[in-house]
């Protein structure tokens, strides 16, 4: 990122939610990005994906300039690039936690289909819940939820992995046990970005981010 900034139109007036932010995330690295509530965290972690776009600035990831990118070009190279974990888990809940899991890559075509259902299940296995494969979701606990998020996050095998809070409606020893699921993930030389209002969280990761009022400091 260079001399990112966003700024959002609202009927008070605008509202600067990133400042002149000027970051570079190595490939292969644990990232945690920490800040109070309301200080940018998630607007940052939104232009590591494309989500949103800067008001001025820039955005690469792996070489592609993504903060110009729109519609099917950026859905295309996120399905490819980004996997994304929320903190609400965000699964669907008429699909049991197996095809939630294939859903990204029925989206993308880029794995065989007869290959999609394994892939699943070897994911959910690495994630310690394929036991609950077939169940839907609401008959899954919150940190059972979680890692069935990542295991979708996982699916298209993206290099780069990011995280809003995924530990925020978790307990603190199963947010533990997630935590070290995403250190995995960098063991196996995935760059993973993970948004927490948690400082306690942050001794599992390389860096530490800090935002204040849209600033790093």
């Amino acid at each position: 990122m260079r001399q990112l900034t966003k700024v959002y139109e609202s009927p008070a007036g605008r509202f600067p939610a990133l400042r002149d932010i000027t970051l570079d995330v190595g490939s292969g690295e644990l990232v945690a990005i920490v800040g109070k509530s309301g200080s940018g965290k998630s607007t940052l972690l939104n232009m590591f994906a494309g989500i949103d776009h800067p008001t001025s600035g820039s955005v690469a990831a792996f070489g592609t300039p993504i903060a110009s990118m729109r519609g099917g070009r950026l859905a295309s190279w996120r399905g490819r690039t980004v996997g994304i974990v929320f903190q609400f888990f965000q699964l669907l809940p008429t699909l049991t936690i197996l095809e939630n899991v294939m859903l990204p890559m029925d989206f993308l075509g880029a794995l065989p289909a007869r290959e999609r259902r394994a892939r699943a299940l070897s994911l959910l296995e690495r994630v310690g819940i394929a036991d609950q494969a077939r169940k839907l979701p609401a008959a899954l606990s919150g940190g059972q939820q979680q890692r069935a998020a990542i295991a979708r996050a996982l699916a298209n095998d993206p290099p780069l992995v990011i995280a809003d809070e995924p530990t925020g409606n978790l307990d603190s020893e199963t947010g533990a046990a997630v935590l070290r699921l995403f250190t995995e993930l960098r063991g196996d030389g995935k760059t993973v970005v993970v948004v927490t209002h948690e400082r306690d969280a942050a001794v599992a990761f390389d860096r530490v981010v800090t935002l204040a009022d849209g600033r790093l400091s």
